[in-house]
């Protein structure tokens, strides 16, 4: 893993990442406590929180929810291209993790509650994150007010769904499966031979100078997590290969160094 860090030194931009084999125990980071623009991984989060909800029986993954043009947002997803409609809680989720649509989030977060998903975060120990607006919120992003988040984080979420030690069994199970179907599998999991891509569950996210990727990596060897968030990077392109060349070594790792 030092050779992920020398290489991301020597790249444009300001890097975390963190690594850790979830079985041993061994793990390695690199600026993995810096706060981050989260972006899209935002939605990783919020999704649990929609799910502790349900499990608190606030709501339910069969609740319908209308969703009228003011809701709408551009940018990722799909559901803005629909007329007006009820979807389910459970149909918004699926929408914000495997489009990242944010007009699903949006109202996701405006049915959770934005307190309560950051006391969701608190109670996991994230002591990093912290969702400060809506993804369609650009008079605060005119401000500089961003949702944030470190690689460390993001790493233990993933560490706490596949221990099932913040939502039940079942439920993180779940999430984990939904996130195998994440449709962007262009950057940590770029050189990942494609009959395996689908045994990665993930969570990307981008906006100008960020390009971010999380994911959970269940083998046959193995389970690992595996984070890399970037500010201040040239354009997407540069981002997305510096992401896509440390998941190559990081998979290389595995692969030769790990029985």
């Amino acid at each position: 893993m030092k050779g992920i860090k020398r290489y991301l030194e020597s790249r444009i931009g300001t890097y975390g990442f963190f690594f850790e084999d979830l079985n041993s125990g061994f793990s390695y980071g690199y600026n993995e406590n810096v706060q981050t623009v989260a972006a899209g991984c935002m939605k990783l989060p919020i999704a649990v929180s929609v799910i502790k909800a349900v499990e608190k029986e606030k709501i339910s993954f069969l609740d319908k929810v209308k969703i009228h043009q003011e809701d709408k947002v551009y940018g990722t997803g799909i559901l803005h291209e629909f007329d007006d409609r009820e979807y389910t809680i459970f149909e918004l989720l699926v929408a914000m993790l495997i489009q990242s649509d944010n007009t699903a989030a949006n109202k996701l977060i405006d049915i959770v509650g934005m307190d309560v998903i950051n006391e969701d975060i608190k109670a996991q120990g994230l002591k990093n994150t912290h969702l400060n607006r809506k993804t369609s919120d650009e008079r605060s992003a005119s401000k500089g007010i961003e949702n944030i988040t470190s690689a460390l984080d993001l790493s233990h979420i993933w560490k706490h769904l596949h221990e099932a030690t913040f939502l039940s069994e079942k439920n993180s199970t779940m999430l984990i499966d939904i996130l195998r179907r994440q449709q962007i599998k262009n950057k940590l999991a770029l050189y990942i031979p494609d009959d395996l891509k689908y045994e990665i569950s993930s969570k990307t996210g981008d906006k100008t100078g960020v390009e971010n990727d999380t994911a959970l990596i269940q083998l046959s060897k193995g389970d690992f997590v595996f984070t890399i968030l970037s500010m201040a990077i040239p354009n997407s392109v540069y981002g997305t290969v510096t992401l896509a060349k440390s998941g190559k070594m990081m998979w290389d790792e595995v692969c030769n160094n790990w029985d």
